[in-house]
């Protein structure tokens, strides 16, 4: 009978000792099921949670096209020699600001010279057969001679009163004043002047070189009306209205820049697509004609239900959010994402699912981390 007493005292203290060397309970996340995860202070702190709840906003659809940066065309000067002539001096070089007004180049020929010998001598001749006509007019209110005398008087100062005009026009265009010319200052050289104020894209001469009238010496651009050209293709351009957003951002970059529909082109390309000229709602003077943009533009708009995309998590495929239970009991919950537009994004919950609920708006990736590492622990 001792001996049983003490087989029994021996199997309860056994028992007792492996109950006493179980692990304690250590502090990490509890789950009481694959969808449900609790966090203790410390842990809802560092997870940097942020609570919302569903909001609703007009919301469009996201058009992605590609286009390049251009401006209008009065803003882009191709400067020609309106006379043909040899480079006599320039201090231009690509990428230079010029100011409207600005001596680019000067040009120098022999023909200039003949001009303004041809100017000065039908000018002359102008001022006598004025005076010849007047007279012819004079004699013939007294009788004194013919009508046919008249006329032709009439004629031969009218003719040379059209050439006058015409070689005053020829000087006007290689910025010769025909007012101030005289036969003290005859010269062989002509200036040609920036017509508005921007940079230089091209430079084409060099001093010495001769020059045609059809050859184009510089190009020069203004940016202060930059705008992005956009390709649209036909079958989305009836989703297109003016004065819809859109958003675009050049190719290695991350920041997202802004502009508005302005024109939506009227003729289909051989490629199939439509131009939308769009107004940047920022200048920059970076920014430069030819570069390449992606970009979205908001098309038709409806009100939804969103929530900030940082509230969205993806998991094997579908989309969750986290809903909040109690202070820091959190449901991972299955949901629908449609649209977007920023940083929000249309979601529809569950049937049943009571849409004044908290939602984790932000941490919600710091909690699907927490809660898969426990399941696989």
């Amino acid at each position: 009978m001792r001996n049983v007493i003490l087989i029994t005292i021996a199997a309860f203290l056994f028992v007792s000792c492996g109950q006493n060397q179980s692990e304690p309970p250590t502090e990490s996340v509890e789950s009481a099921s694959t969808d449900i995860i609790t966090l203790t202070p410390d842990q809802y702190k560092a997870a940097n949670i942020g609570i919302g709840k569903i909001e609703r906003k007009a919301i469009g659809t996201m058009l992605h096209v590609n286009g390049m940066l251009d401006v209008p065309p009065q803003n882009l000067v191709t400067i020609s020699a309106p006379m043909g002539g040899f480079v006599k001096s320039t201090k231009l070089l690509q990428g230079m600001k010029v100011k409207k007004g600005e001596l680019l180049v000067s040009l120098e020929n022999q023909e200039y010279i003949q001009l303004q010998q041809d100017y000065l001598d039908n000018k002359s001749k102008l001022e006598y057969l004025e005076s010849e006509y007047q007279r012819q007019q004079e004699l013939a209110k007294e009788n004194v001679n013919s009508q046919k005398t008249v006329q032709q008087a009439k004629s031969q100062f009218q003719s040379a009163q059209a050439i006058v005009k015409g070689l005053e026009a020829k000087l006007g265009m290689i910025n010769i004043s025909p007012g101030s010319l005289t036969q003290d200052n005859i010269r062989s050289t002509i200036h040609l002047y920036a017509p508005l104020n921007g940079y230089v894209t091209v430079v084409n001469v060099n001093i010495g070189q001769f020059v045609n009238a059809a050859d184009v010496i510089f190009k020069i651009v203004n940016l202060e009306h930059l705008h992005a050209e956009l390709q649209v293709f036909e079958r989305d351009i009836h989703t297109l209205k003016i004065g819809q957003k859109v958003t675009f951002k050049l190719a290695n970059e991350n920041n997202n820049r802004t502009a508005t529909v302005h024109l939506i082109g009227k003729e289909i390309s051989p490629e199939r697509t439509v131009r939308v000229h769009c107004h940047l709602d920022k200048e920059d003077e970076n920014l430069l004609p030819g570069m390449y943009i992606t970009a979205s533009i908001e098309s038709e708009t409806a009100d939804a239900e969103v929530l900030p995309a940082d509230a969205v998590v993806s998991f094997e495929g579908d989309d969750f959010v986290f809903v909040q239970e109690t202070n820091n009991k959190f449901k991972m919950t299955k949901v629908k994402t449609g649209k977007s537009a920023g940083e929000y994004v249309a979601v529809e919950f569950p049937e049943g699912y009571d849409k004044a609920s908290p939602v984790v708006t932000r941490g919600a990736f710091n909690l699907l981390g927490m809660l898969k590492n426990t399941q696989d622990e």
